[in-house]
């Protein structure tokens, strides 16, 4: 029987509010959380792109690329056969900055000014598209679009592209960058975004999440590969899962019962047990209904105390599409420095919520193990990736 294919994590790129590349991540994360707009204001595209490439490429995929760029700079290039390498990447909205910029220019000077660069700048596969052209990847080239799973969902597919033989090495992760006029109005009046501009995952006075950009980039790769070519190996994919509530447009299943299942089957991918995992990066938006959801989910399967569960987006706001690639990045961050970060902005669990072993206030050190990162997208989309420490 051939031995299983083990997926290996060779490179992180990042960029966030909180952050712009690795190691500001990294601080930021350890760090209060940033006032005002969760914009990546320290991001220049002009240091990556000239004038034309900037008009034709909506931010969203210039994030992409910045991402992509560090995590293969870290990884040094994969020597790989280039149809046996792949991007699968995650996005919630795309390019909604252009396409909401050009419907002002049609509405305002007429559909013959409309820029014919709108298509391809606003179509979601476009960043997963110019990856796969600046690296020469030929193999699958997916975008996943599953509101605020995505990214996780596609990490977890790429790692099934490297243990079931069809690609050899993956770039994979998520952006997003929608923060729109628009946009921002309709997230608010339905009440999802916090009032008080506070970012606050389980806290009694949670009202809500602070809408972000982010893009995150890993590199996967076949194990066995990345040992000989010398690669430094920063984590292991051990599985991950995808299901769905079919429940509610927005709202998660009572008791958190998708999240459970979705859980489960991640440890079953991955072989383990829940006595097994050692951290969770929760969902952790910060409104009501999804962290009641997920904190009854984690009691349910892990038991009290369970393991240690963090929310980074109390730091980074919510990426939408992007943040499960942002959080599986703070993952491998968090096994290599061997700390947790704290849940940000989170000052008293809300006491209606089962207990959890929530990390608060300064970041815990621990001994890294296997850990879960957990996705819950609007549509009831549910993803789980199991990342450990390379052994």
């Amino acid at each position: 029987m051939t031995a299983a294919r083990r997926v290996a994590v060779t490179g992180v790129g990042v960029l966030a509010a909180c952050g712009v590349g690795r190691d500001d991540f990294w601080a930021g994360l350890l760090a209060p959380q940033p006032t005002g707009e969760r914009r990546i204001h320290a991001f220049d595209p002009t240091t990556l792109f000239d004038a034309k490439e900037i008009k034709r490429t909506d931010r969203f995929a210039q994030i992409s690329l910045a991402a992509a760029d560090e995590a293969l700079a870290q990884s040094g290039m994969p020597d790989v056969d280039p149809e046996r390498a792949g991007v699968l990447f995650g996005t919630g909205v795309g390019g909604l900055e252009t396409l909401e910029a050009q419907v002002v220019v049609r509405h305002e000077k007429g559909a013959r000014r409309v820029s014919p660069f709108l298509v391809p700048m606003m179509m979601a596969n476009s960043a997963g598209a110019a990856l796969s052209m600046k690296y020469g990847y030929r193999g699958p080239c997916e975008t996943t679009t599953t509101a605020c799973a995505a990214s996780t969902h596609a990490i977890g597919n790429a790692a099934r592209l490297i243990t079931s033989g069809r690609c050899d090495a993956v770039l994979s992760g998520g952006a997003e960058a929608s923060m729109t006029e628009t946009a921002l109005a309709g997230f608010g009046n339905m009440t999802a975004l916090s009032s008080t501009g506070v970012s606050r995952p389980f806290d009694a006075e949670r009202d809500g999440f602070i809408m972000s950009e982010g893009a995150a980039v890993l590199v996967l790769e076949e194990w066995s590969a990345a040992e000989r070519r010398g690669a430094t190996i920063l984590a292991e994919v051990l599985g991950s899962a995808s299901n769905a509530d079919a429940h509610h447009i927005t709202a998660p299943s009572p008791g958190g019962a998708g999240a459970i299942a979705c859980m489960r089957l991640a440890l079953e991918d991955a072989g383990l047990q829940a006595g097994d995992i050692a951290h969770i990066n929760a969902h952790g938006t910060s409104t009501p209904l999804n962290d009641a959801a997920e904190a009854e989910a984690i009691a349910a399967l892990f038991g009290a105390p369970g393991p240690a569960v963090t929310s980074t987006k109390g730091v980074t706001g919510h990426a939408l599409g992007a943040a499960g690639a942002l959080e599986a990045a703070a993952v491998v961050l968090a096994m290599q420095h061997g700390v947790i970060p704290p849940t940000d902005g989170t000052k008293a669990v809300d006491p209606a919520l089962p207990s959890i072993d929530l990390v608060l206030h300064e970041p815990r050190e621990w001994t890294p193990g296997p850990t879960l990162s957990n996705s819950f997208g609007f549509g009831g989309h549910n993803g789980t990736l199991v990342l450990a420490p390379p052994s």
